[in-house]
């Protein structure tokens, strides 16, 4: 659907500029888990060039038959990048890696294999390059497995999430350093009204004080009461101020 084709673009967009590319210099990029091509098109009218890769034979017949200008690999992630050192100027994947966490075969063991792919990515890619992984993880668990493999294959850096306070736009961005480590560009959406700026996400595995099972404050209670106020004046709205009677319960009439 368009829609679909319109998120993946914005994601493909973002990726781009935060691979912090030379300005007016084409560069090569790998496009890792590229579909039927559409980041592709992207980085092609940025006049950039570029090798996509991906396990799925009939995406990449999609792409094939949309003409795409990079060229195509049939390949699956978990076995590494079969390219040779130093030969990209970057890479981009949207919504790929966290496939690698899960395991489709009794022999498939994801820390091994987000290492591999990690290990030859960084190999793969020039010193001083970034890789800009857009991802869905499932779990802040998923997050530190993908993270600690990164850093084990000698990566710096670390997510970069847009839109922390949106249930809908909040995407989650690893963007890793090869070689250098360069400062971690700033999230969209994380400045609040008044100029301060919201902390990027910390993944904690502490349970907080009245958490139902998904993780959220029970209903109606004052924590839930006092994150909804925040998360209202982070948008920017009118919100009465806290005091020691918020959230209170009052007493029942006779």
């Amino acid at each position: 659907s368009s829609r679909v084709v319109e998120v993946q673009s914005q994601m493909s967009e973002r990726a781009v500029e935060l691979l912090g590319l030379p300005e007016d210099c084409p560069c090569l990029l790998l496009d890792v888990g590229c579909g039927s091509g559409l980041s592709g098109d992207y980085i092609s009218d940025e006049g950039h060039y570029w090798i996509g890769m991906d396990i799925s034979p009939a995406m990449l017949d999609v792409a094939m038959e949309r003409e795409v200008e990079g060229d195509l690999l049939l390949a699956d992630l978990g076995h590494g990048i079969p390219f040779r050192p130093g030969m990209f100027d970057g890479c981009i994947s949207i919504s790929a890696v966290q496939w690698l966490c899960n395991a489709d075969k009794k022999s498939h063991s994801p820390p091994k294999r987000l290492y591999r792919f990690f290990s030859t990515l960084y190999a793969a890619l020039a010193r001083g390059s970034r890789a800009v992984l857009q991802l869905y993880p499932e779990n802040s668990e998923q997050l530190e497995l993908i993270t600690a493999q990164a850093m084990r294959a000698g990566f710096t850096g670390g997510m970069v999430v847009d839109y922390p306070n949106s249930a809908k736009a909040k995407k989650f961005f690893l963007c890793l350093f090869v070689g250098v480590s360069g400062t971690l560009p700033k999230g969209l959406g994380t400045e609040c009204a008044d100029g301060e700026e919201i902390h990027q996400a910390k993944f904690i595995n502490e349970r907080t004080r009245f958490r139902n099972v998904k993780g959220r404050s029970v209903k109606k209670s004052r924590d839930w009461i006092l994150e909804k106020k925040e998360r209202r004046r982070r948008q920017g709205k009118e919100v009465r101020a806290d005091t020691k009677y918020t959230g209170r319960k009052r007493r029942p009439h006779f």
